[in-house]
C-alpha cells in the first residue's frame, strides 16, 4: 500500500516554509519536487522545509532535499531544514548531508538564524 504525503506552504518574513507530512519516498518525491520547483524563491530569502511530520524518508526523499537546496541556491536564497525527526536526521547525518543543510529545532529558530545572518 502506498502512503501519501501532504504538503503545505506558507510565507513568513524570511521566505517560504514548506511543511511535509507523511512518507517522503519514491512514490511521493515527484510531487514534492514539482511543488518545490514551482515555488517563487527570491534572492536573499530563506526556503524552510519543515520535516516534523515526515514518517519515512528514502534515497528519493534525500534527492528531493538536494533539489530544494539547488533551487534555493539558484535563486540566490538560502535553505534550512527544521524539526527533523531523529530517524531522518540520522539518515541525513550518515550520508553527510548534515554538512550542507543547516538544521534548526523550529521554523522560528531558522528565521532567527536567517535574520542574524543579514
Amino acid at each position: 500500500m502506498t502512503q501519501s504525503l501532504a504538503l503545505r506552504t506558507r510565507t513568513t518574513a524570511a521566505g517560504t516554509v514548506m511543511e511535509l507530512a507523511g512518507d517522503l519516498d519514491h512514490h511521493t518525491a515527484p510531487q514534492v519536487r514539482d511543488a518545490l520547483l514551482a515555488l517563487d524563491v527570491r534572492p536573499g530569502e530563506q526556503l524552510v522545509l519543515d520535516l516534523a511530520a515526515i514518517t519515512f524518508c528514502d534515497s528519493s526523499g534525500l534527492s528531493v532535499l538536494i533539489v530544494a537546496r539547488n533551487h534555493a541556491l539558484a535563486a540566490d536564497a538560502t535553505i534550512a531544514l527544521t524539526t527533523v525527526p531523529e530517524r531522518v536526521r540520522r539518515i541525513i547525518r550518515i550520508v553527510g548531508l548534515d554538512q550542507v543543510f543547516p538544521m534548526h529545532p523550529t521554523v522560528q529558530d531558522a528565521e532567527d538564524a536567517w535574520r542574524s545572518s543579514k
